[in-house]
């Protein structure tokens, strides 16, 4: 398993662009490096307080090990948290089984969850608050069940809600602590409270101090900038992105290539009387189930803050392809045997069609790519008819591994494939801005809002001159500014008294213009300015 999340975290981790949370998240790591801001983080120059520092520090670390250039660096301590949230998986689930394979099954299946991977391949700070709380919720699970050790899983699961909510905040624990304990509850039950008070009072202590430092020290010494921005965030939760409550009831597609798998694993009534382990199938089905809820109770929805819940989703569909190695050979109704042989057939299906279908649809943009494509050619071919294979001798652990092999040489073969589809003739970075200001000796200033991959790219903070309606115009009589789409109309009726030269645009979008991708945000026309 642990070698399965090797080649799935860590390999080609520099294959993609800088997205718009990545770039946010290694500007502020940036400046910690550059301008010593490890605890009042900034971006940009300004006060960035919405989220906890320890995922950044972790990737200023990393950055100062191997460079701010190097995206292997910077995107490393993510896979890093990717690997240990599979591995405190495979250990609750063997914890309350005492079942290697179902273990294996699950871990290898939360592995293989689509925003698993895309979590534990950017620098984004979800995956790390949830691996945190596996830790904790890992620990926690020990300390209600087990009567030895209480004091010290105790102390070691606060240390670990500590980092989670040093991380992105309450949003584990809410997603994904308050719903497993609920489910514990539930299912099976919080035996001798009265001999856990003690290390639980512990518990808390330390979680709190760990958890709240960071929040009071910033504050206390910064405490304006704290107001404004937790005033924006509260009205963000409330209003920004609202979405109905039924919003994430197709949750499971979030797993991606097990959608059906997991659609199937919910069947509570079907699957109940066919599980190994009925009341760890009952823990893992209200742990998921109590997560969707909670997370539908928040106007606020975005398909991506549904990664917590894939961690008891996978614990949940593991019991179903458990019974299915046990079983499958022996099935007969059709109503249980076709959603088998459509999920793996469909992956046999596109596993044989690729190496004809991934032509016609990249065609000349395989230029310089012809081994990779090769390469995953092979592979997925070769699976497809493995797969095939079993499902002719309904050999189903034999296709259970072909599939996981299918998502690892995706990721081995597939992912240098990525720069054929981000082919953009008229890219210009914003870092080649610091080519022409060693020319001019010109400062550059910036007219439209910020966008966080271009200050990425330069490099170094740019500072904006509007607020609202208001220009606060350069002291120089001479600079250059960059300004985005809505602001170029505007351009010469605030800048009466100055010469209007435009110079280059920089365009930053992996597509061309023209496609429906290209975004207006990513890129910047320069204009030297000169006061007349």
């Amino acid at each position: 398993m642990t070698l399965v999340c090797l080649g799935i975290f860590f390999v080609h981790l520099d294959a993609i662009f800088v997205n718009i949370m990545e770039a946010r998240n290694f500007i502020t790591a940036r400046e910690m490096i550059q301008d010593g801001n490890w605890i009042f983080t900034t971006i940009n120059g300004e006060p960035r307080y919405q989220k906890p520092p320890l995922p950044t520090w972790l990737t200023a670390f990393s950055a100062m090990v191997f460079g701010l250039k190097s995206l292997f660096g910077l995107r490393l301590p993510a896979a890093i948290m990717g690997l240990l949230t599979v591995l405190f998986s495979y250990k609750m689930a063997h914890t309350f089984t005492f079942d290697k394979r179902y273990s294996l099954l699950s871990g290898l299946i939360l592995a293989t969850s689509f925003y698993i991977i895309f979590a534990g391949r950017n620098g984004q700070w979800d995956i790390f608050t949830h691996a945190f709380m596996m830790g904790c919720i890992f620990f926690l699970f020990r300390f209600f069940s087990s009567e030895s050790q209480k004091l010290q899983n105790a102390l070691i699961a606060a240390v670990f809600f500590g980092a989670s909510f040093m991380s992105k905040g309450p949003v584990s624990l809410y997603a994904l602590l308050l719903p497993f304990l609920i489910a514990y509850g539930i299912v099976y039950r919080y035996q001798n409270f009265k001999k856990r008070l003690l290390p639980l009072f512990l518990f808390l202590g330390v979680a709190v101090v760990l958890s709240g430092w960071w929040f009071w020290y910033t504050y206390t010494f910064d405490t304006q900038s704290v107001a404004e921005i937790t005033q924006k965030e509260t009205s963000n939760w409330t209003g920004y992105n609202t979405r109905p409550f039924y919003y994430y009831w197709s949750f499971f597609t979030q797993s991606g290539v097990w959608t059906l798998p997991a659609f199937m694993g919910l069947l509570y009534p079907y699957l109940k009387n066919r599980v190994f382990d009925k009341k760890g199938y009952r823990f893992t089905f209200w742990w998921t189930m109590l997560s969707v809820v909670l997370l539908s109770l928040i106007p606020e929805k975005k398909s991506r803050y549904l990664l917590p819940v894939l961690i008891p989703l996978a614990l949940n569909t593991a019991f179903y392809l458990e019974y299915l190695f046990r079983s499958f050979k022996t099935l007969t109704a059709k109503k249980e045997t076709f959603p088998v042989y459509l999920h793996f057939g469909l992956i046999a299906i596109i596993g044989v069609a690729f190496p004809v279908g991934g032509y016609l649809f990249l065609k000349e943009q395989l230029s310089g790519q012809w081994v990779w494509y090769g390469l995953l050619s092979v592979a997925l071919f070769g699976i497809g008819l493995y797969l095939f294979r079993s499902l002719y001798r309904k050999d189903i652990p034999k296709a259970f591994y072909a599939n996981i092999a299918f998502i690892v040489a995706i990721i081995l073969f597939g992912m240098p494939l990525a720069k054929a589809l981000t082919v953009n003739p008229e890219y210009k970075s914003l870092k080649q801005l610091n080519d022409w200001q060693a020319k001019t000796e010109l400062p550059v200033y910036e007219l439209g809002g910020f966008t966080p991959e271009l200050i990425w790219a330069y490099g170094k903070p740019i500072r904006e001159i509007s607020e609202g309606n208001e220009i606060n115009y350069p002291k120089e009589t001479r600079f250059g500014l960059l300004v985005s789409e809505d602001q170029q109309g505007k351009l010469k009726n605030r800048f009466k008294g100055y010469s209007v030269e435009k110079i280059i645009r920089y365009d930053m979008n992996p597509k061309a213009p023209g496609e429906r991708s290209h975004r207006p945000r990513l890129w910047r026309d320069l204009y030297l300015l000169t006061k007349q």
